[in-house]
């Protein structure tokens, strides 16, 4: 207790600006992020069915594949999931 009033009273941040959230800034970068996430999900899902058919029956290589596919779709069903969560708690505190 005693410690917490010397550090009060050693920091003054009463001269400091008070941080104010810009809704529409934070809308707009979260918008972004979850966009080029997405994105990034499903050019990984193209390049992976690429790789798939152009395995030619290697099982190595198709399971390789197969296995990038699903990463990226679980990837994808993260990001709307997180998506959908944000703009649920964004739009019910504000």
């Amino acid at each position: 207790m005693i410690l917490t009033h010397i550090v009060a009273a050693v920091i003054n941040t009463s001269g400091l600006p008070k941080p104010a959230a810009n809704d529409a800034a934070v809308g707009k970068v979260l918008d972004i992020v979850f966009a080029f996430s997405a994105s990034i999900a499903v050019l990984i899902i193209v390049v992976a069915g690429f790789r798939y058919i152009l395995a030619h029956g290697d099982p190595n290589a198709t399971a390789q594949a197969k296995m990038a596919i699903i990463y990226s779709l679980v990837g994808l069903l993260v990001v709307m999931t997180a998506y959908s969560i944000v703009t649920f708690v964004v739009k019910g505190v504000g």
